[in-house]
Order: C-alpha cells, then structure tokens, then sequence
C-alpha cells in the first residue's frame, strides 16, 4: 500500500501535474473573485472560507481526473486489479496520495486569500488545521472513487463532476462553515458539529470506497 503512495507522490513531484494544475486553476477562482466584487464584500471570515473550499472543490476535481491517469495511458488498469494486496487498500493508497497533494494545494492557497481579500477580523485558532486537513480527505476520498469509476469513460471529464458535486455538497458546506469558525478563533468545542459532519463523512466514503473498489477494478 505505501509503495503505491510513494509511487505517486514521486511522480507528482517529478512532472507536478495535479499540484500545478490544482492550484493554478484555484489562483484563477480566487483572483476573479477578488476582483470582481468590491472590497467590502469581500471582507469577512465567511467568504474567506466559502472562496477557498469553492476554489479546492472545483480545481480539486479537475485535478483528481488525473489520478488513474498514468494507469489508463500506460494501459496498467489490468495490474492494479493483479497486485498481491487488498483491492481497498489500492484505493487508500490513492485517496492517501491524492489528499497529500490536496493538501499542500490548500496550504499554498490560504497564504494567497488572505493577501489578496484581507486579513481584517481574520485570527485563526488552532482547530483550523484540523478543519482543513477532515475537509481535504473527504475531497479525496470521494474524488478518487469518482475519478476511478470515471476513468474508463470517453465522457470521463463530463461524467467527474457529474459524481463528485452532489456527493461533496455535504462537506463543503461542512467545511466552509468549520473553517469560518475557526479563521476567527473559535475553538474546537465551538465548531464540534461541523467537525463532527466532516469526519462522519471521511468515515462513510473512505469504508465504502475501501469496500467497492474491487467491483470498480472489475468493471
């Protein structure tokens, strides 16, 4: 399992496809944004935190396409489904993958939004990293089962956000809510309930992708 992670991850930071794609994409949301409405409504943890899970959920999801990429091209589907390990654990391994590449993204992007929108009212308490790190894996998780059942497909990058928007809906909201909390220093028992939200839904999609991924390398 870890062997597939580190696979990917050396890839990626060899020709940095997803991690450039990802936060070039983000950058473009966030600057039309900034510059689109006027300064006072841009102002505010709220819409600080609804920007960066907007920009991580729809350049995430581009991003994630990718993730059987060099399996599909290098026609390797057939030797993931032969590995000598678990079919779930190949899934984890992706999803582990993936979410670490979320993640640097994300950590790039907030630096980014607050130069851009602000830092008025914004003082970040220690639950914010917790909040982003449950929100990436949600993201990860759900995108790379998406991304998996998607990438046999010829319609694949119409059919990607046709899967992943509905199901992610919960943690955006989740996250978004969460992260504005925390931006103006909410503690942890102060944000439970979405905390709550977002790790109920890690939970769910990581077992159920764990789960089916055998029947997704099958089909």
């Amino acid at each position: 399992m870890w062997a597939i992670v580190r696979k990917d991850l050396a890839i990626e930071l060899r020709t940095r496809e997803m991690l450039s794609s990802l936060f070039l994409l983000a950058f473009l949301v966030v600057l039309v944004f900034a510059f689109a409405l006027e300064p006072e409504r841009l102002a505010g943890a709220e819409v600080a935190a609804g920007l960066l899970w907007a920009s991580v959920l729809f350049a995430g999801t581009l991003s994630l396409d990718r993730s059987f990429g060099i399996e599909r091209e290098a026609g390797a589907w057939t030797a993931l489904a032969l590995l000598p390990i678990d079919r779930g654990s190949v899934y984890l391994a992706k999803a582990a993958a993936n979410a670490i590449v979320l993640l640097i993204g994300t950590a790039a992007l907030l630096p980014l939004i607050a130069l851009l929108l602000g830092t008025r009212g914004i003082a970040p308490s220690a639950v914010l990293p917790v909040v982003v790190l449950l929100g990436v894996a949600g993201i990860a998780a759900i995108g790379t089962l998406c991304a998996a059942i998607a990438t046999r497909s010829r319609a694949r990058a119409v059919l990607m956000p046709l899967l992943t928007f509905p199901l992610l809906s919960p943690v955006l909201i989740a996250a978004a809510r969460a992260t504005a909390g925390a931006l103006v220093g909410r503690s942890a028992s102060e944000v439970g309930s979405w905390l709550l939200v977002l790790g109920g839904f890690d939970i769910v999609f990581l077992t159920a992708g764990w789960l089916t991924f055998d029947y997704v390398l099958e089909e």
